[in-house]
């Protein structure tokens, strides 16, 4: 790839500007029909999945029963137990996307005692994996998992918190 030299002295007879960026936009739902307890704050959920964004986005986060995460899990991945997220994105331009994530707060919560993970932390992280999927990242190879793991962790340590993967 060719390189260009651009001087870092600006340029007297263009007063422009660069043009302002437009800034993202989220509107978020939560949805709690298994009244589970130890969920996320809505706040904190609206700040980890804004984190992981790069452009505005509707999404809605469902906190599902394992017999609906179960289900999920079948039908659309054809794995008959209940998973701790999914991801199902429904449009995506450069603008704007919009997709629902359905997290299983059973399975979670068993994962992170499981890990000797912070439940907290444990949820952050499946919050940025699941809008990352929603952006378009996938792991189906080592290469795209390694660069996925590598943003994840980044966007993670962004909050304060540890490597997910060590």
């Amino acid at each position: 790839m060719p390189m260009t030299s651009v001087s870092s002295q600006p340029v007297e007879s263009d007063t422009r500007r660069a043009p302002r960026a437009k800034p993202r936009e989220l509107a978020l739902t939560l949805q709690n029909p298994a009244r589970a307890a130890s969920i996320p704050r809505a706040e904190d959920v609206h700040k980890i999945v804004n984190l992981a964004l790069t452009r505005s986005a509707e999404i809605c986060v469902r906190f599902a029963s394992s017999k609906e995460a179960r289900a999920l899990n079948l039908s659309y991945r054809g794995r008959d137990y209940a998973t701790n997220i999914l991801s199902f994105a429904y449009h995506r331009d450069a603008e704007m996307l919009s997709g629902d994530l359905v997290l299983c707060p059973a399975v979670i919560r068993k994962e992170a005692f499981a890990q000797h993970k912070p439940l907290a932390a444990h949820y952050a992280h499946l919050l940025v994996h699941g809008v990352l999927h929603l952006e378009g990242w996938e792991h189906d190879d080592p290469e795209s998992a390694r660069r996925m793991e590598a943003h994840e962790r980044k966007l993670l340590a962004q909050i304060g918190i540890a490597n997910p993967y060590a």
